[in-house]
């Protein structure tokens, strides 16, 4: 019979240990080549039988990740058949919790938003927008209590204007810096490690990417890395991918991580009693 230690340390191995994805999606478009921008273009608003053939295609990818952070879902609208791609895929994963946020509301003809699934429910969950001169940007914000530390984790997609990218990154580093536990930060972020804005949410926020990025776009080609997953200095990077997948523009950002242990108080040298008066 194994001791309770054992179980115990074992249990606080595996809740220390993440696989995380990030993965901008296409809502189940499925390009893979540059010429599917104009000739599938009309999938952006239609819908088209194979969409849920990619999606699920798409969970048996997601099945096998702890923390999933998804880009350009669509929340239920004509093109999605009305279908919220975020709930389908956390039920066709088996993930029990799964939070999602409309970035643009086209009304039927398209519910544009972020995702985020997990294995372990959020203690909280918020929705908030990001500055830009066009608005559709977002952040997905959840903090978890379920791991080896308090864990806060941001899901978001940047915009493609440096200008507006840099206000949106502030907004990032804000609610990061407020958080005392772990950071992850999961985007498209529209840019790759070398833009200063970037390493500037890094240095500010006590955050890292991985030593070698891996490029992620176009997913057919990948040739830029603009997809990242962020975490905290105190995190270990066990290992990062970009996966081949084929459904999507993007290409799947894979990382494994380390949690550190969580900080209990000293534990007291002689036991103490409560006494009940009444």
């Amino acid at each position: 019979m194994q001791s309770l230690g054992a179980a115990l340390s074992r249990s606080d191995a595996a809740a220390s240990r993440l696989k995380l994805l990030s993965y901008n999606i296409q809502a189940g478009i499925g390009t893979r080549h540059f010429r599917d921008y104009f000739l599938r273009g009309w999938q952006h608003v239609l819908p088209f039988p194979e969409r849920i053939r990619n999606l699920d295609h798409i969970a048996s990818l997601l099945a096998d990740f702890d923390l999933i952070g998804l880009q350009e879902a669509d929340d239920g609208s004509l093109r999605s058949h009305f279908l919220n791609q975020i709930e389908y895929l956390a039920l066709r994963a088996g993930l029990p919790f799964w939070a999602s946020r409309v970035n643009r509301n086209l009304g039927h003809w398209g519910q544009h938003a972020l995702g985020l699934l997990a294995r372990h429910p959020a203690a909280r969950v918020e929705r908030f927008a990001l500055p830009g001169r066009i608005p559709g940007r977002g952040v997905l914000l959840a903090d978890f209590d379920a791991f080896s530390t308090p864990l806060r984790v941001q899901v978001s997609h940047l915009s493609l204007s440096g200008r507006a990218r840099r206000r949106q990154l502030d907004c990032l580093i804000r609610r990061a810096t407020e958080h005392d536990g772990v950071n992850l930060i999961m985007a498209d972020f529209n840019t790759t490690p070398a833009n200063q804005d970037l390493q500037r949410l890094c240095q500010e926020a006590g955050l890292k990417l991985p030593p070698t990025p891996p490029s992620t776009y176009p997913g057919w080609r990948p040739r830029r890395a603009i997809d990242h997953i962020l975490v905290s200095e105190s995190v270990e990077i066990c290992a990062v991918e970009a996966l081949p997948f084929g459904v999507s523009d993007h290409m799947p950002l894979s990382m494994t991580i380390e949690l550190p242990a969580r900080v209990h108080p000293p534990a007291l040298s002689h036991p103490t009693t409560a006494r009940v008066s009444g």
